[in-house]
């Protein structure tokens, strides 16, 4: 039986009376006079404290996402803000548990650590395939929280949607999709299926396709009680003003910009790996929907070392479980990644 979002919350968040920001006390009032902040009025904009809720930039977001409304999106400081609220919010310290598949995002078990909660990971298959009755069995009456990646991290496939679905159908508690690569997938985003399923969190980001990275913005579309309880809980200015000013310039007027490095960024994909799987060095390169792949090399960490002697930065994941001798290679400019290639290319002739 699925249990409400109440049900799910910590009791000590349930009670809590939230900090009450100068902003939201006049809300629906015309102000022109702001003495009330302890700001200094001398260096506007920015002398005065950002909107906590976002609410500009949540309407411009909501106009991009079917079936998404501004009352279910969260914005945060990057989507970590998002998956350590997650916890603070929904799982009791040294009493309940989380579930997750392995090999993933390693900020989930980081998370999970840091907030004192029990972290219960399922391998995946040898494709990276998903099982979800596999998952949802090591699941018990404390488990509050089951994160799921698709596209994953560190592989690059995307997860069976079907698989996804009856993990949703059938976890009482709250299932968690990272989607922070969804734009290079033909897959279509889960936010649209929100409105049918209340246990369900999707999180987005403004790092990859929109190349922000540098700006930390991340995104959680969920149910209106759940992003209330993000709200609740949340640092009352957790996004600045820069940030939001910027996004709102990005969503104005780059859509198209982003659309065209989406498939920049896939074109180079296909070019990268036909050439990698060219060189002696490589044994198997990996299905992706992602802007990154995974290769398995004849010796990963040598060829690893070898790369950053050259001044070129790659990803070791062979302590990954699954992803012995593999390193993960971001797609890059042309250039940028004509020196990898070419840098490969000399390791075998040594």
């Amino acid at each position: 039986m699925k249990k409400t979002i109440e049900e799910l919350t910590r009791a000590n968040v349930r009670a809590l009376v939230p900090y009450s920001c100068a902003r939201d006390e006049y809300k629906g009032k015309a102000a022109t006079v702001f003495l009330d902040a302890n700001e200094n009025p001398y260096n506007a904009p920015y002398d005065r404290y950002p909107d906590p809720l976002q609410t500009e930039l949540k309407a411009a977001i909501a106009q991009t996402k079917q079936g998404v409304g501004p009352e279910n999106i969260f914005l945060g400081n990057g989507s970590d803000e998002a998956i350590d609220l997650l916890f603070r919010a929904f799982c009791e310290p040294r009493q309940d548990n989380v579930v997750a598949i392995e090999p993933t995002y390693g900020m989930y078990r980081v998370a999970a650590e840091i907030n004192d909660v029990e972290y219960r990971s399922v391998l995946l298959d040898e494709g990276f395939r998903l099982n979800a009755s596999r998952l949802l069995a090591a699941a018990d009456g404390r488990t509050k929280l089951v994160f799921l990646c698709s596209p994953n991290n560190p592989n690059g496939n995307s997860l069976d949607r079907g698989e996804i679905m009856q993990v949703i159908d059938r976890f009482p508690g709250l299932v968690v999709l990272d989607e922070a690569y969804i734009d290079f997938s033909a897959q279509e985003s889960f936010t649209k299926v929100l409105a049918g399923c209340p246990n369900l969190v999707v999180l987005q980001t403004f790092s990859k396709a929109w190349a922000s990275a540098g700006v930390r913005l991340g995104m959680a579309f969920a149910s209106a009680e759940v992003i209330g309880t993000f709200n609740k809980i949340k640092y009352p200015y957790n996004v600045n003003r820069l940030t939001q000013e910027y996004a709102l310039e990005l969503l104005r007027r780059r859509q198209d910009d982003v659309k065209g490095w989406v498939e920049i960024l896939l074109r180079e994909r296909g070019r990268v790996m036909d050439l990698f799987a060219k060189l002696p060095v490589v044994r198997e390169i990996y299905p992706t929907d992602a802007n990154f792949f995974l290769a398995k090399m004849t010796d990963a960490a040598a060829i690893y070392r070898y790369l950053v002697e050259a001044g070129i930065i790659v990803r070791n994941r062979s302590g990954v479980a699954l992803c012995a001798d593999c390193l993960r290679v971001t797609v890059g400019t042309p250039e940028e990644d004509d020196i990898l290639l070419e840098a490969l290319r000399n390791y075998t002739e040594r």
